[in-house]
C-alpha cells in the first residue's frame, strides 16, 4: 500500500528504524508517525513505512513506555 493512503489513525512500520507508530498525518512526502503510548512525532519517507501487521500492533500496544524523566518534586520520597 501507498504509505500516502495511510489513513490517520492507523499502525504503520518505519522499516529504515524498524519503530512501529501510529499515522498522525501527512506533510509534504513524509509520513507523520507518534509511538504508541505517546511521545515526539518523527517524519518517515514514504518508500520507508509499511501498514503494521497484527503481531505487530499488538506487541507496540503491550510494550511499556519508556519512564519519563522528571526534576523531583515535593511528592518524592527522602
Amino acid at each position: 500500500m501507498d504509505a500516502k493512503k495511510l489513513p490517520v489513525g492507523s499502525s504503520a512500520v518505519d522499516t529504515r528504524t524498524g519503530r512501529i507508530g501510529i499515522v498522525m498525518g501527512h506533510e509534504g512526502p513524509y509520513v507523520q508517525l507518534r509511538p504508541y503510548g505517546g511521545g515526539r512525532e518523527w517524519d518517515a519517507g514514504p518508500d520507508a513505512v509499511r501498514r503494521a501487521t497484527q503481531a505487530e500492533r499488538r506487541s507496540a500496544a503491550a510494550a511499556p513506555t519508556e519512564p519519563r524523566a522528571h526534576a523531583g518534586g515535593a511528592d518524592e520520597a527522602p
